[in-house]
């Protein structure tokens, strides 16, 4: 474990191994462990990066979760993984914490395999609830007493998914605490003495008591009954914004102070007594405690290694990334262009909208976290003439596939998919990787797929894209490129037309998106004939034949699964036009490749320059041993 930059020692984290040292400890001591888990993750953060904003606003919660629950007994389940990082800190894993997002380390969220504390694996938001009523069904089929907590913070509940799992817990009516972690005041009044005293009252015995004996003395008079349910929602209603989760069928306690141990540790003791839905409001402020995360929680999400005395952190690599160029690009078009809309779940910075939000703000719509909607809303756009722009990541682009293809492609909608993060994405590991795009789009008919090699030509396919008239998507990597230069015009690509690189002899590299850097220096080695494809869909057909009349050996690449991806798509045109030609496929592995680097991912993936001069050399010979196909 790193030496902590600030000089301070943990004399009670020393002593707490598990949950169970904490459940050990009176709970006047409470907040002072809850001060040393805050400053421990400052430290550690400082130095690994990582997400730092989140996890502060919730160690007091964390504390009085492990204090009152007897986990892992009680399955306790952390939305989305973000504010996991206190909980890893009492789970046991405080000496591993500097390896953070770094392979062979631990993980940027949360993994069954890594900790039994981790009871449902975590990246993307919204599951929460309903794995964890899925829990609560089993332990009531096999007739075992456990409690199940789902911890979901304001912008997860935005998505569908939340709202279709509290409908049906409130419908099954089993034990299930919903705690909702509100750091934004979004749906909140101000937390105060008032508020706090009605969360002690409505979470008590004495008033449980009354309520559920009330409920079994009136069961039989449905009339009076009904009538004092309403009295009851309505007087809540009054004093709480509770009164559509009390509609749902939860028992709705708060809003809290979500920082006040103590008054947590009642709460939740009070509410463990209980039985059935139950949903607790804290609220809770992002970046707690530091006061460079406070005055800008969104800069500090997701941070660089920092100095924790000043909260500057480390530069990031120079160079122009792909998310800036698309950035660029969508402000330019929309400047010469009042039909373009732009859209995003909730990833207004990562997918580089900052600058487009304030310069457009009519024209910008952050629908939250609900992919689903996204692509639908822009859908409707769509048929209304406007140009509506997707900006989203490749593994979030999952989430609304159905939508893509029924309601975009289906109907030929001129919609553009901005995709970011494609391929690896190095420390967030395999739950935020974009491996799967240019399979799981392939085959939609009607959607365009392009991938650029670098920055100047992302400019030009989104442009490219952006003009043609129906569905198409552009994929691009995380972070900087190679330092193209990139121009500040319109200018588009021939439609489907692929690009020679070089011309060798033996060995043609077809080379899809970024990978064409290593293609090229395989070609340099090898004397291959590389080309930049360019087009993953419409497939430059016309010269993947001739390339493959006129060389020994098709090698195809792509930072995508190959199952499904770009280089099947070869495959499937050779197979048609009746050539049987030799092809190595070299892509991602059916496997999910865990966090580490960029460059460690492909290596892992076997795609580093030198393992893919490799693996063409060994198809070389075994073709040259009299196999007709090499496939890897």
């Amino acid at each position: 474990m790193p030496k902590s930059p600030s000089g301070t020692t943990y004399p009670l984290l020393d002593e707490i191994e598990s949950p169970a040292g904490l459940r050990g400890l009176p709970a006047n001591k409470l907040t002072a462990v809850a001060a040393e888990v805050r400053q421990f993750l400052i430290d550690t953060v400082s130095q690994t990066g990582g997400h730092l904003a989140a996890g502060l606003g919730v160690v007091e919660l964390t504390v009085a979760l492990h204090h009152v629950f007897n986990t892992p007994h009680d399955r306790l389940l952390w939305d989305v993984g973000h504010q996991a990082y206190p909980h890893k800190i009492l789970t046991g894993r405080r000496e591993r914490l500097h390896t953070l997002r770094t392979k062979d380390g631990l993980s940027g969220f949360l993994k069954r395999d890594e900790s039994e504390y981790d009871a449902f694996g975590a990246g993307h938001s919204s599951t929460s609830i309903s794995a964890a009523l899925g829990m609560a069904v089993a332990a009531h089929t096999a007739g075992e007493e456990r409690e199940h907590i789902a911890v979901i913070g304001d912008g997860a509940l935005s998505a569908g998914m939340a709202f279709e799992a509290l409908n049906h817990a409130g419908a099954l009516d089993l034990d299930l605490l919903v705690i909702l972690n509100d750091n934004d005041m979004s749906i909140s009044p101000p937390v105060g003495a008032v508020s706090n005293y009605l969360a002690r009252v409505l979470s008590s015995g004495f008033y449980n008591r009354v309520r559920e004996g009330g409920k079994q003395v009136l069961s039989g008079m449905p009339g009076v009954k009904d009538l004092v349910h309403r009295w009851e929602e309505h007087m809540k209603g009054m004093v709480t914004p509770g009164t559509l989760f009390d509609e749902l069928g939860f028992n709705y306690i708060g809003p809290i102070d979500g920082h006040d141990v103590s008054l947590l540790v009642n709460t939740l003791r009070n509410m463990k007594a209980m039985r059935g839905p139950r949903l607790l409001h804290i609220v809770t402020q992002k970046g707690r405690g530091y006061a460079p995360a406070e005055g800008d929680p969104c800069v500090y999400h997701g941070v660089t290694p920092f100095d924790p005395s000043t909260g500057e952190m480390a530069k990031k690599s120079a160079g122009k990334s792909f998310t800036s160029v698309f950035s660029d690009w969508a402000c330019d078009v929309a400047e010469k262009d009042p039909r373009l809309m732009a859209v995003t779940p909730a990833m207004c910075e990562g997918s580089g909208l900052v600058k487009f939000a304030k310069r457009f703000p009519e024209r910008y719509f952050d629908v939250g976290i609900a992919e689903q909607h996204a692509v639908t809303f822009s859908a409707g756009m769509a048929c209304e003439d406007l140009k509506p722009v997707v900006a989203i990541y490749s593994t979030f682009l999952q989430r609304a596939y159905d939508q893509m293809l029924h309601d975009v492609a289906l109907q030929d909608l001129d919609v553009t998919f901005a995709v970011d993060r494609a391929g690896q994405v190095g420390a967030d590991g395999a739950t935020h990787a974009g491996v799967f795009d240019l399979s799981y789009a392939r085959c939609i008919p009607n959607m365009a797929i392009l991938a650029p090699a670098d920055e100047a030509e992302c400019r030009l396919m989104l442009q490219t894209a952006y003009d043609h008239p129906g569905p198409a998507l552009v994929r691009y990597p995380r972070g900087v490129g190679i330092g193209a230069e990139v121009g500040d015009g319109f200018d588009t690509l021939p439609w489907g037309c692929a690009e020679i690189v070089r011309h060798g002899r033996g060995v043609a590299i077809l080379a899809f998106g970024t990978l064409l850097q290593s293609a090229r220096h395989v070609g340099d080695r090898l004397d291959a004939t590389v080309v930049n494809m360019r087009f993953v869909k419409p497939l430059d057909q016309e010269l993947v034949l001739q390339m493959a009349c006129d060389h020994e050996l098709l090698v195809t690449l792509e930072e995508n699964v190959v199952q499904g991806g770009a280089g099947s798509a070869v495959n499937e045109t050779l197979h048609s036009a009746g050539i049987a030609a030799n092809v190595l496929n070299l892509g991602l592995p059916d496997v999910f490749i865990e966090h580490a680097t960029q460059a460690q991912q492909l290596e892992i993936a076997g795609l580093s320059p030198q393992q893919i001069e490799s693996r063409v050399r060994a198809a070389l010979v075994k073709q040259s041993g009299g196999s007709q196909a090499a496939q890897a």
